[in-house]
């Protein structure tokens, strides 16, 4: 099939990628507030106006800075997991991939983290986009605890809120920890932590095979 694209816009958007790219390495180190068209510029070797021609202007940059890193986010740590079973397993996958995440920012920073910093007192379009997007990865973690928790992996009696809370602040510790501090064996204190918070959690044996759908226990038993 025949691109007819013009190759001026071709051009043109593979220049606005490599300026988000940029932009985003910037934002991950210095913070959104510290990413400037200036300093872009330079980077860029671009003049000022070379890079306002593809963002209206600073906050449009910073939204798409944050946009492109919500996606990363979600190809790296939400998508894949979801190819692990329902309930307590693609929970499990979920919480794995973040650690790894964090490890790989632990060098650069986290947008999400820094971000909250930057903007928990700044009202406007930045951080209504930045609180969109923490709370859509929350409401995911909330469905999947939800999940597992009607396929009897976890206690009846789980409130997903407060577990996704707890996974949280084992994220931001190892966060604060091994970015911060520098504290080795950071990683494995979290992931040591989730271990025992999910087998806090965790139904007994028996409790699960109860809460199986009926259904799916008789079709074993006629299979046998």
């Amino acid at each position: 099939m025949t691109d007819t694209t013009p190759k001026f816009m071709r051009k043109g958007e593979l220049t606005r990628a490599a300026i988000l790219d940029v932009a985003l390495g910037l934002a991950s180190r210095d913070g959104l507030e510290g990413l400037t068209i200036g300093l872009l510029a330079d980077k860029m070797n671009m003049s000022k106006s070379g890079v306002f021609a593809h963002f209206g202007s600073r906050t449009d940059l910073q939204i798409e800075v944050l946009k492109l890193y919500h996606n990363t986010f979600e190809q790296e740590v939400f998508y894949p997991s979801l190819q692990a079973e329902r309930g307590l397993p693609r929970l499990e996958a979920m919480f794995a991939r973040w650690i790894k995440r964090v490890t790989v920012e632990i060098a650069s920073g986290c947008i999400y983290i820094s971000g909250a910093v930057e903007y928990d007192d700044r009202p406007g379009e930045i951080r209504e986009e930045l609180v969109a997007m923490v709370r859509a990865w929350q409401s995911a973690l909330n469905r999947c605890v939800v999940q597992a928790v009607q396929m009897g992996h976890l206690k009846p009696d789980t409130d997903p809120q407060q577990l996704v809370y707890e996974m949280y602040g084992l994220i931001l510790a190892l966060h604060h920890d091994a970015r911060f501090i520098k504290r080795p064996g950071s990683v494995e204190r979290a992931e040591a932590g989730f271990a025992r918070l999910i087998a806090d959690y965790r139904n007994s044996a028996a409790e699960v095979e109860q809460a199986r759908p009926k259904g799916r226990t008789a079709g074993r038993k006629a299979a046998g």
